[in-house]
């Protein structure tokens, strides 16, 4: 089958993500495109066609982990429970789950050893627009901002801010993801920080 100039082959794109990922949790960033392209099955140029360069590898590999998280369910509101502490909590643990899996935080902390030589590494981590976090988060604010029981004028900035709290906490907890934190942990977390941002949008 001939690829279409422009349009990726999927298939071959998941393989070397894969593989990448593989590589550089092994490896670290010194892990080389052609150790990548001969676990992923391709030619060292197909890696090259898909992504460009080593970095925008390692970039696509950290969004895609990131990325990795539960969608928000088709009804929201009804999900939801009344308690805004409860509902926040509720999403603070996904979020935590996602943020300190296994993958995700060894790639953090690849990118913290490598920033010092590759600051343009960090660019997925601190741009505060993960897709879980817009799409759950910011909307479970905005619910209870509707319904009168939070006041949130900037669901996405709050989400943000909530989101920077449970995860800086988490990650220090965990030591980077180094230590498992249990279920009661995360849920002590995910609750102390729902708590204060319910706090800090009481209505008026």
């Amino acid at each position: 089958m001939t690829l279409v100039t422009g349009v990726p082959n999927q298939a071959k794109r998941q393989a070397i993500l894969e593989a990448a990922t593989e590589a550089f949790l092994h490896s670290g960033y010194a892990a080389s495109v052609d150790e990548i392209a001969a676990v992923a099955g391709v030619g060292k140029q197909t890696v090259y066609r898909h992504f460009g360069d080593k970095q925008a590898l390692f970039l696509a590999a950290v969004a895609a982990a990131r990325s990795a998280t539960p969608e928000a369910p088709a009804e929201l509101d009804a999900a939801l429970p009344d308690d805004p502490v409860e509902g926040l909590t509720r999403v603070g643990e996904q979020i935590l789950a996602a943020a300190l899996s296994p993958t995700v935080a060894a790639l953090h902390r690849l990118t913290i050893a490598e920033i010092g030589n590759h600051p343009e590494l960090s660019a997925h981590w601190g741009d505060g627009t993960d897709p879980f976090i817009d799409a759950r988060l910011a909307a479970c604010l905005r619910h209870y901002d509707e319904a009168g029981l939070l006041a949130v004028p900037d669901p996405s900035r709050a989400a943000r801010q909530f989101a920077y709290l449970l995860i800086t906490e988490g990650r220090m907890a965990s030591a980077y993801g180094t230590r498992n934190l249990t279920l009661e942990q995360r849920h002590r977390i995910a609750a102390e920080t729902a708590d204060l941002i319910a706090r800090a949008h009481r209505p008026a």
